[in-house]
């Protein structure tokens, strides 16, 4: 099996989650890291993929909401400071894939199935081959243990409980 990584360069794992139940907050981590294994990257369901994001890196474009999802009032960064998603399976959908796997956050392990579409294969002008994907997932945030919030006034709360999750993710050989 050949083995390949994310080009940091041309990916981002991102989120958004519903803020005061009427708007959007968007982040996303910006140190990740990932250890893949395919016979054909063209072909899923041969691989092995494990990712691992730094939680510290962490950014919503606010440095106070940062620093909140770095206390142990959410992530604890002190004690958890990354977040793994190790692959179980993966079937074609059509086009596509579901990539069922383990999602760890904090202590809490459950299974997830991101939904991934193939964007397909190019050669870099360096000439190095590279393949695009971009995944999609739901999760309760509340069932990995991130149980924070704030009633509002108005009734509701402040932070949603459902976490989408976005992965645009470049990859290329590992060197």
């Amino acid at each position: 099996m050949a083995k390949w990584q994310i080009d940091p360069a041309h990916s981002s794992i991102g989120f958004e989650v519903k803020h005061m139940m009427v708007s959007k907050v968007k982040g996303q981590f910006t140190n990740y890291s990932a250890d893949i294994e395919a016979d054909d990257l063209a072909d899923l369901t041969s691989a092995n993929i494990d990712i691992t994001i730094d939680a510290t890196s962490i950014t919503t474009n606010n440095d106070d909401r940062d620093n909140h999802l770095k206390s142990t009032e959410f992530f604890d960064i002190e004690q958890f400071p990354d977040i793994k998603f190790k692959s179980t399976s993966i079937t074609k959908d059509g086009d596509d894939y579901k990539v069922s796997g383990d999602l760890t956050i904090k202590d809490v392990t459950k299974p997830v199935v991101l939904d991934v579409e193939y964007g397909g294969k190019g050669t870099n002008p360096w000439g190095v081959e590279v393949y695009g994907f971009e995944g999609k997932a739901k999760i309760d945030r509340e069932q990995f243990g991130l149980t924070w919030n704030a009633a509002l006034e108005t009734g509701g709360v402040l932070v949603g409980k459902d976490i989408k999750i976005k992965l645009e993710l470049e990859l290329n050989p590992a060197q």
